[in-house]
C-alpha cells in the first residue's frame, strides 16, 4: 500500500540518480617460457591484500591491445615478451571513483599468450609488489580472479599445443 499524505495525495518520488558509465579497454597477457623440462608464467602480486593476478593495465589512446599487453608484461613483470596469439577478451563491471564522482565502469580486457624474451621478474616497477615465475600448473590456483584463471587453463592448452 502506498502511504499517502494528509488531504489523499500521494507523497513524490525522489529523482532517480544516474551514474556515469564508462568504458575501459585493458590488455595483458600469461607470459610463459620452458626452463628446465617445465613450462613457467609470470604472475604478479599487487594492492594492500597482496592479490595475486595477470600482468594487465589500460589501453592507451592510439595504442594497439597487443602493443598495451606486451608493455604492461615489461612494466609489471619486469620481463620482455612476443605476443603468440589472442587467448580471450574478457569483461566485467566495477564501480569506482572518478574525479570525486562515483561511477560504474564497463571493462574489457583482451589478454594475449606472451613468450618471454628477456628480463627479471625483479625488474617489476612500483605498483606491484612482487612479480615471480611459477609452475603453470600451480598458476591458476594463486590466481584471485576466476577469468582469471579460466584465461590461465586457456593459455595452458595453448601452450601445450606448441
Amino acid at each position: 500500500m502506498t502511504p499517502r499524505t494528509p488531504g489523499g495525495a500521494s507523497p513524490k518520488k525522489a529523482p532517480a540518480i544516474k551514474i556515469p558509465i564508462r568504458d575501459q579497454v585493458s590488455a595483458g597477457g600469461v607470459v610463459f617460457r620452458r626452463h628446465n623440462e617445465q613450462v613457467e608464467v609470470v604472475i604478479i602480486s599487487v594492492g594492500s591484500e597482496r592479490r595475486w593476478q595477470l600482468p594487465k593495465g589500460l589501453v592507451d589512446k592510439g595504442e594497439k591491445p597487443e602493443i598495451t599487453a606486451v608493455r604492461e608484461a615489461r612494466e609489471e613483470g619486469g620481463v620482455v615478451s612476443e605476443v603468440v596469439e589472442h587467448i580471450e577478451t574478457i569483461e566485467y563491471w566495477y564501480a569506482g571513483i572518478e574525479n570525486g564522482i562515483r561511477v560504474r565502469f564497463h571493462k574489457r580486457v583482451h589478454f594475449y599468450l606472451l613468450r618471454y624474451v628477456s628480463g627479471d621478474t625483479k625488474d617489476h616497477d612500483w605498483e606491484v609488489n612482487e612479480a615471480r615465475w611459477v609452475p603453470i600448473e600451480d598458476a591458476a590456483g594463486q590466481l584471485a580472479f576466476d577469468n582469471e584463471k579460466r584465461v590461465m587453463a586457456q593459455a595452458r592448452v595453448l601452450i601445450s599445443q606448441r
